[in-house]
């Protein structure tokens, strides 16, 4: 009688080839996570930047004027966005991009 079965050698091969298949994968992974919470980070200081400039032009503000948060976030459909990296929006003044305080590998920085 002959068993069948896989022997110690090809399970530990399968096992050696699947993780080396992960050591490849999980940094593209984790690199494609940060790009696409950089992305939306960065798409919603636009959508501040654009909220304090029609909230500015609704109540008459020019130049570096302040312009409060909730009156920015009224013109911001959904309300006040959160940052997917974990950080906080500051909005600043008119005419000074809103910045964010994600400490992460990718910067969250409007672009000019």
């Amino acid at each position: 009688m002959k068993k069948s079965g896989f022997t110690l050698v090809e399970i530990m091969i399968v096992v050696a080839i699947i993780g080396l298949l992960a050591a490849i994968a999980i940094p593209s992974f984790v690199k494609a996570r940060n790009t696409s919470q950089q992305n939306a980070c960065i798409n919603n200081l636009r959508q501040i930047d654009s909220g304090k400039e029609q909230g500015a032009m609704a109540h008459n503000l020019s130049g570096t004027a302040t312009i409060s948060d909730t009156t920015v976030n009224e013109y911001i459909k959904g309300g006040a966005p959160t940052c997917p990296g974990g950080g906080t929006y500051t909005y600043n003044a008119l005419g000074t991009n809103p910045v964010c305080s994600a400490q992460s590998i990718t910067s969250h920085v409007l672009p000019n």
